[in-house]
């Protein structure tokens, strides 16, 4: 959603996302990139780069490009002030106060798809400066609105709507409210109770796993993650 209130942004996935018919394969396809390049080996994070960046080579159009830097910049900096948020915010900040070093550490995946290191936030500061401004200057498009009510409302898989609803209340409600504004989308004092209390509720309960426990899913991300991106680049490889 962040994303998208960028108009560039924004008509770049209309046009050429099709996440509307497949939007699990398009999560999927995203989580894949960003767990080979955050703890698969420097070769890998590499190739998975220039996959993305060839297929970012024919996202163009009307003001916009896929390979444009200040356009990586801002997607990669949604993911680390979703991951920031919930980190500090939320959690408490577990481990420490990491934020400075993983600002650092994130500009990492922008670096793979060709953005210079040098476009980058430095540091936690800078970062902090650059998202403040960025939402200050946003205006959401049409098109952005028309793309946000598909991803909050998606049509498929049907199975999975059940779920839907409480994706979309987080989301919503951990939007700037600048931008939920921009983008149409209702919020009351009672849902910003509701909100506090189910992110409490996820807190407390991440509290009372052990961390072995916790990070053990990492193994099994990446062994899934290799096989899958394996499994595309055969159905794509020549005949």
């Amino acid at each position: 959603m962040l994303q998208v209130a960028d108009p560039r942004v924004a008509q770049g996935v209309a046009d050429h996302s099709d996440f509307r018919k497949r939007p699990l394969a398009r999560l999927i396809g995203t989580l894949d990139f960003l767990i080979i390049v955050t703890f698969g080996t420097e070769q890998e994070a590499e190739r998975v780069g220039h996959a993305v960046r060839r297929v970012h080579d024919r996202v163009t159009g009307p003001g916009y490009s896929g390979n444009d830097p200040e356009l990586q910049v801002w997607v990669n900096a949604t993911l680390i002030d979703a991951a920031l948020y919930v980190y500090t915010e939320v959690l408490g900040s577990p481990s420490g106060d990491l934020a400075d070093e993983y600002v650092r550490q994130a500009a990492l995946v922008a670096e793979v798809l060709g953005c210079p290191p040098d476009q980058q936030p430095a540091d936690l500061a800078s970062f902090r400066r650059y998202m403040d401004e960025k939402i200050a200057a946003l205006e959401v498009s049409d098109t952005g609105r028309e793309v946000a009510r598909a991803v909050l409302w998606p049509q498929r898989p049907r199975w999975l709507r059940p779920a839907g609803g409480l994706n979309r209340f987080l989301t919503i409600g951990l939007l700037p409210p600048r931008l939920r504004e921009q983008f149409d989308l209702p919020w009351s004092a009672r849902d910003e109770r509701l909100l506090r209390l189910l992110l409490r509720t996820g807190a407390t309960g991440y509290r009372l796993v052990p961390g072995p426990v916790r990070r053990s899913p990492r193994h099994l991300a990446l062994h899934g993650a290799r096989r899958r991106i394996a499994r595309r680049a055969r159905a794509h490889a020549p005949a």
